[in-house]
């Protein structure tokens, strides 16, 4: 879909990926107890916003590539929760929340616009 050849040419994607790794250093930081939950979660949530994106790129339709972008939208707002959540008990500092709040609320209303384009 679109003008871009795969895709790894999405910058949507490319910030996705850059969340992505920003969560795993972030939660590299986390108490030995947080293994199994919350750092699961945003692990496995930042991974699914790079992830539906790539899968709905590959789709044949439009209203599948809208429904994939739409699971990404979702999982940005579990991540953004999900911070929220670390930064409340206390295991996210605040320059590691706000940078990922940051880049979350971007990726979130760059699929939007996609979505409204498409």
């Amino acid at each position: 879909m679109g003008s871009t050849n795969t895709f790894e040419d999405l910058i949507v994607w490319q910030k996705s990926m850059v969340l992505t790794k920003l969560i795993y250093e972030i939660t590299r930081k986390f108490p030995k107890e947080e293994i199994y939950g919350l750092s699961n979660q945003l692990r496995r949530a930042s991974v699914s916003v790079a992830s539906n994106i790539a899968e709905g790129y590959g789709r044949i339709t439009r209203n599948d590539y809208k429904r994939f972008l739409s699971f990404s939208i979702g999982s940005t707002f579990e991540i953004q929760t999900q911070l929220i959540i670390g930064m409340e008990i206390g295991i996210i500092n605040n320059e590691d929340f706000n940078e990922a709040m940051t880049l979350s609320k971007e990726i979130s209303a760059m699929l939007y616009t996609i979505i409204k384009k498409l």
